[in-house]
């Protein structure tokens, strides 16, 4: 075959391979924070869609190159990243109780609706317990957690 015959790189095809390691790259970029959702979203999507080489390499060259020291082989999981503060986790927790309150209070709307009479508001039970839970968490962390 002579060079004029070549295909230029970036017109290679692209394999599953290169579209992952692009994938991985964006991911990485994300958990830095230096994409946001949506445009890793569509940063993903072109290089999950991507045909060639050369439609890659512009989703990924305003991106610094991976720290080879960090760089996890294929095949295997990142460790998760450690909590900024475990002020966060706590804060996290809470959110999730005012989920279940969002939901546990509609519930009971609902169902006073359609008995015609306001019900006993049973959810102050379970959303006390989980409250106080959450703040005993705060005043006496476990061995696991770093002290708040």
């Amino acid at each position: 075959m002579q060079d004029e015959d070549r295909v230029p790189p970036k017109r290679l095809r692209a394999s599953d391979a290169d579209r992952d390691a692009v994938a991985e790259r964006l991911a990485v970029a994300l958990t830095e924070g230096r994409l946001d959702l949506a445009e890793y979203d569509r940063r993903l999507t072109l290089a999950m869609n991507a045909v060639f080489v050369g439609d890659l390499l512009p989703l990924v060259a305003d991106l610094p190159e991976p720290d080879r020291d960090q760089v996890v082989p294929a095949g295997t999981r990142a460790p998760a990243p450690a909590s900024s503060s475990p002020w966060k986790e706590w804060l996290d927790e809470w959110r999730w109780w005012l989920g279940g309150a969002i939901i546990m209070s509609s519930i009971w709307g609902v169902t006073s609706i359609i008995g015609g009479t306001l019900l006993p508001f049973w959810p102050l039970i379970p959303l006390g317990v989980w409250a106080a839970i959450l703040l005993a968490a705060a005043v006496w962390p476990n061995d696991e957690s770093r002290s708040r």
